[in-house]
C-alpha cells in the first residue's frame, strides 16, 4: 500500500451558524429568566399590603437618574460598535470608556440603593416583594 494516500477529511460544517445559534439560546434563556423575575416582582409589588410600601421606599428621581446611566451607556456602546465596524479604533476606545464611567455609575448607584434599604430595615429578608426586588435589581446588575 505504499502509493495510497487517504483523502482529506474535511469539515463541511459551517462554525458561524452554531455561534449564532448559541447566541440565540443565551438571548432566549436571558428572556425567561428576567420575564420571570419581573412576573414575580410585579405580583408581589401589586399586593395592597407592600404596594404602598414600594411607593414609600423608593424615590422616583433616585431611580429615573440610574435609569438614564443605563440607556446612555446602551447608546455609547452602539456607538463603540459603529466605530468598531468602521474599524475606528480610537472612537471604539473612546464610546467604550464612555460606557464603562456609565456603567459604572449605574452600579455605583445600586450598591448605594441596596445598602441604604439595609440600613433602614427593608433588606430581602424582610419580605417576599423586598426579596424580589433585590433579586431581580441584583440579577440585572449581575448580568
Amino acid at each position: 500500500m505504499q502509493g495510497s494516500v487517504s483523502a482529506p477529511i474535511h469539515d463541511n460544517h459551517d462554525h458561524s451558524d452554531n455561534k449564532l445559534f448559541g447566541f440565540w439560546i443565551y438571548l432566549m434563556s436571558d428572556c425567561v429568566l428576567f420575564a420571570t423575575l419581573f412576573a414575580t416582582y410585579a405580583v408581589l409589588s401589586s399586593n395592597p399590603m407592600t404596594g404602598s410600601l414600594a411607593r414609600e421606599l423608593f424615590e422616583l428621581p433616585f431611580v429615573f437618574v440610574e435609569t438614564m446611566l443605563l440607556l446612555l451607556s446602551s447608546i455609547t456602546f452602539g456607538f463603540g460598535m459603529i466605530a468598531m465596524k468602521r474599524q475606528d479604533i480610537g472612537h471604539l476606545k473612546l464610546w467604550m470608556k464612555v460606557t464603562f464611567v456609565l456603567g459604572l455609575g449605574f452600579i455605583g448607584m445600586e450598591v448605594y440603593e441596596f445598602h441604604h434599604l439595609i440600613v433602614e430595615g427593608y433588606g430581602p429578608q424582610t419580605n417576599a416583594f423586598l426579596s424580589a426586588f433585590f433579586t431581580l435589581v441584583g440579577t440585572h446588575g449581575l448580568t
